[in-house]
């Protein structure tokens, strides 16, 4: 199956070098097709096996690529804005006591220009009118919480307000929104948002730590000042409010062409097609403006957008121009030899396909443009979760190659079941143009949930409850509507919360869909038939307790034929909000969205440290990152495995800061025998890039040593007699006898 946009199937093969979307290997790939596409959102299913227990291992069982077009989204986050102790998880909103500011009739003191105020406008809290004034809204929101006692005894009063809103703070404990909306006085009822300190209010840029990097060499107008970052993607829409502003004379975007042999026939120019976000989408992640203010389907997003990089100029170098989707090893490689020749410090390739071996030419390509001084930055492409899974050219040794993990914010609208408030996800499916009510129908198979794949059968106008996973979301979808159904709730079947659903290109549907998450399941399980209300408004949310859960749908190593570890490190790729065509902003996910967060932070450094070499810049990002709270996408816990996050989540002051550089930044000792008692050996190079003292080494790992010898660590490995054929362990690395780099061993035994 192949998608049918650029905005390629998250967990589809959206490839450099494949026709189809292969499925997640048994073993090494086989796979010798020759286009490609970008990798994208998450048009499809979901995970269909297990990475492991608890998400530690690559494969269930220790085994191999399991489900291939497993995906999470374009806005996969939390429950629609609770704060305090019910920060939305995602679950059943209503059981946990989710929180709504109601606003009230009655003007606000601050606004009320019949009080009496000082020169500076402030009013007077202790003069009459102003205590008249608050005693006559004081006498509504009593009204309220009269009303609320009679008619919705659950929910409770938590705050009042009358300076600057006529509101109160309810926690519905079970109440439903559209009930209080229909209290007397009230004007608006909406879920609470989650606030933060607008310097580190970007939850992509915190969760690599970027504006305290920013404020360490000068805030953001020197990061990445300087330095120039190439997009080969789908084109970049150079007027976008994140690379022209109103009073730019020209768009930070300074090059622009065109590389397919099939657009000069065309007529094609580099500029991004109708619907070709992707391009955009990723170089806004790099460089948009520091402070753009943004809003969602009309909706205020509660940050202002910033770039990885906002300081840095780019060049777009479109291989996928217009309508085409696919492009050949030559297009790409004509766009990277452009990209150095114009003198581009970084390259993005947020793109993929099935591996060639050995012999993959583009992966050598990258090879020499890194030694040569160019970083060049890989998705890992969207086929996980399991072994095997890394697509060309990210399996390249010198290729800065990212997978993905989640960022807990997305845009929520209210589902009201049986009195109870869901918070479900808006994606590409419309929403009803005014509340839907009707009674849900579960679609059931003989475990469950059904995934309504094969076909779906509910009564005509109601809700069709359907679980996430073995097809693209527009198919389930499509069968709901043929089934007469008035709408669809998918259930999400990955930890976390719901993701914003995209649409597959093939199936044109109508009626309104929304995900809600895993959470939930449960619940709607024991409410078939039961009064349902999708409401019409949205709002952003964020949780905080959905981050860092690794993407299922992010691919695995080791890579096929040479065993190396792949990806090197993780990123924000699920549920990242950034630019796309007409000036607007979306959700995307997939591994093509982690990988401009690892260029935007490799520009960065660059600027920083023009000196380095591209290696020296890959070291610095991959052997500082943290492998401390990741999570596993199947039900949350902790997950460390290198083949699943590579050397950690990338920190920007942290590779900033970086004191040694380690080339090889893995080693893998490859496909080895097992239990001949041999003892294999790999050098690592280090370079010291700050600081003194004697380098040292340690490890940790079954079967693994090593030894100093100046400025080379010589690692061994002694493989095990017996055990899994899944080998890893770590380098720790001391300067002066502090740790200062940590690199990832493997072996691979047989």
């Amino acid at each position: 199956m192949r998608s049918s946009k650029i905005r390629s199937l998250t967990g589809l093969l959206a490839a450099t070098a494949i026709v189809a979307a292969s499925p997640a290997l048994a073993g090494p790939s086989n796979s010798h097709a020759s286009n490609g596409k970008a990798l994208g959102k998450d048009k499809q299913n979901s995970v269909t096996s297990s990475p492991g227990s608890n998400g530690n291992g690559p494969g269930s069982n220790g085994g191999n690529g399991q489900g291939k077009g497993n995906g999470q989204g374009k806005g996969n986050g939390a429950g629609s804005g609770q704060t305090g102790s019910q920060s939305a998880a995602g679950g059943n909103q209503g059981s946990q006591g989710a929180d709504v500011l109601v606003q009230l009739a009655g003007t606000p003191v601050a606004a009320d220009t019949t009080l009496n105020r000082g020169q500076t406008k402030r009013v007077d809290l202790g003069s009459a009118n102003t205590r008249a004034a608050r005693a006559k809204l004081a006498a509504i929101r009593n009204d309220f919480k009269q009303w609320l006692k009679k008619n919705a005894p659950a929910a409770k009063v938590t705050s009042e307000f009358d300076i600057a809103l006529s509101a109160v703070g309810v926690e519905l404990n079970g109440t439903s929104v559209e009930l209080l909306r229909s209290a007397p006085g009230v004007q608006t009822v909406e879920f609470q948002q989650v606030y933060r300190p607008l310097d580190d209010a970007d939850p992509d840029l915190a969760l690599i730590d970027a504006v305290s990097a920013w404020n360490s060499m000068g805030g953001s107008a020197s990061a990445g000042h300087g330095v120039k970052v190439a997009i080969i993607d789908s084109g970049i829409e150079n007027d976008h409010p994140c690379f022209k502003r109103v009073t730019d004379a020209q768009s930070k975007v300074i090059v622009n062409k065109v590389f397919n042999m099939r657009a000069k026939n065309l007529k094609l120019g580099p500029e991004p097609g109708p619907g070709q976000d992707h391009g955009t989408h990723v170089a806004g992640t790099i460089a948009c403006y520091a402070d753009t203010t943004v809003t969602v389907d009309g909706a205020a997003v509660l940050y202002e957008m910033s770039g990885v990089a906002p300081a840095a100029e780019l060049g777009n170098y479109n291989v996928f121009p217009g309508p085409i989707e696919n492009a050949r090893s030559e297009d790409i490689l004509n766009a990277l030899e452009a990209a150095y020749a114009d003198g581009m410090n970084v390259a993005n390739m947020s793109l993929g396909g099935g591996s060639h071996g050995v012999q993959d030419l583009l992966t050598h390509a990258i090879d020499a443009l890194d030694e040569g001084g160019m970083v060049v930055v890989v998705a890992a492409g969207n086929s996980g979760p399991g072994y095997f899974t890394v697509e060309s050219p990210g399996m390249g040794e010198r290729a800065l190659t990212a997978g993905a993990y989640s960022v807990g914010h997305f845009m929520a609208v209210p589902v009201t079941v049986d009195g109870t408030v869901l918070s479900a996800a808006k994606g590409e499916f419309p929403l009803p143009v005014s509340q839907l009510t009707a009674p849900v129908a579960l679609v059931m198979d003989g475990t469950g949930l059904g995934n309504g794949c094969a076909g779906v059968s509910v009564p005509s106008g109601s809700i069709a409850v359907i679980a996430r996973g073995g097809c693209t979301f527009g198919m389930k979808i499509a069968n709901a509507e043929a089934s007469h159904a008035a709408a669809a709730i998918i259930v999400n079947n990955v930890a976390g919360a719901p993701t914003a659903m995209a649409t597959d290109g093939v199936h044109a549907t109508t009626i309104p869909a929304v995900m809600v998450g895993l959470g939930d399941r449960d619940f709607l399980l024991g409410k078939d038939g039961k009064t349902t209300t999708i409401g019409t408004q949205v709002a952003y949310a964020f949780s905080a307790s959905n981050n860092l859960f690794m993407a299922g749908f992010s691919s695995q190593g080791p890579t096929d034929v040479d065993f190396r570890v792949k990806p090197d490190v993780v990123a924000p790729g699920v549920n990242v909000l950034s630019s796309v065509l007409g000036g607007k902003f979306e959700f995307f996910s997939g591994t093509s969205m982690a990988t401009p967060h690892l260029a935007g932070m490799a520009a960065v450094v660059i600027g920083a440290h023009p000196t380095w070499t591209a290696a020296q810049v890959r070291s610095a990002i991959v052997n500082t990152a943290n492998r401390v709270g990741l999570k596993g996408y199947s039900d949350g816990s902790p997950v460390s495995h290198p083949l699943i996050i590579g050397n950690g989540a990338a920190s920007l002051p942290a590779s900033l800061g970086a004191k040694l550089a380690l080339n090889p930044v893995s080693t893998s000792f490859g496909a080895i025998p097992v239990g001949n008692g041999a003892t294999w050996s790999r050098t690592i190079d280090v370079s010291v890039l700050s600081g003194s003292g004697a380098i040292d080494c340690s490890v940790s790992g079954a079967g693994y040593g090593c030894s100093v010898s100046g400025n080379v660590i010589t690692v061994t490995y002694t493989p095990r007699a017996a055990g899994s054929n899944d080998n890893p362990g770590r380098l720790i690395v001391t300067q002066g006898g502090s740790p200062v780099a940590t690199s990832v061993l493997f072996a691979w035994g047989k």
